[in-house]
């Protein structure tokens, strides 16, 4: 895909979720927060933080228990991870799956950005085999589609933490920025 193809299509998918977010019953804003809702804050989109890459799949598919916001925990399985480098530096992301049957990968981290220009819990991504896999078996990772959980939105939700293992030495200015209801 050409960038410029890839900018496009990221851009109406940032539109579409901001229409969810300002209107849609489902839309995680408090409806009373909804009318002051103007959309969401991204980096700019830079292909520089999309990457293909091979996941290393573990053998032994151990669990992990993730802590939510609101005291919780649930638990997930450690899949597989990516090694990739940015900024110079070597980098390693785990990949969960809720359960052995789940085809789509969650990845949960946090960066040098978090709790400055992002969000201070840390960002997701999910990674779906008939979107992000390529035809020769590379996981698509693109950063700029990292976004917020819910409960940076409202109270009434809670969120996984991201575990230690995935906290990124670097800096990855791409994706959701953190929210603030922008006001009018």
């Amino acid at each position: 895909m050409e960038v410029s193809e890839w900018k496009a299509r990221l851009e109406r998918e940032r539109e579409e979720k901001d229409r969810f977010l300002a209107a849609h019953w489902q839309s995680p804003i408090p409806p009373q927060e909804r009318t002051r809702f103007k959309g969401l804050a991204y980096y700019p989109a830079d292909p520089a933080y999309r990457f293909e890459l091979e996941m290393h799949e573990h053998e032994e598919k151990n669990i992990v228990r993730m802590a939510y916001t609101k005291g919780n925990e649930q638990e997930f399985l450690r899949w597989g991870e990516f090694w990739f480098t940015i900024s110079g530096q070597k980098q390693v992301l785990q990949a969960y799956k809720s359960d052995l049957e789940e085809k789509r990968l969650f990845i949960l981290f946090r960066d040098s950005t978090s709790g400055r220009e992002t969000y201070g819990a840390g960002r997701y991504l999910d990674l779906e085999p008939e979107r992000d896999l390529t035809p020769d078996g590379k996981w698509i990772l693109d950063f700029s589609k990292a976004y917020n959980p819910w409960c940076i939105y409202s109270k009434d939700y809670t969120c996984p933490l991201v575990p230690q293992e995935n906290w990124l030495e670097v800096a990855m200015p791409a994706g959701e920025k953190d929210y603030h209801l922008k006001k009018e």
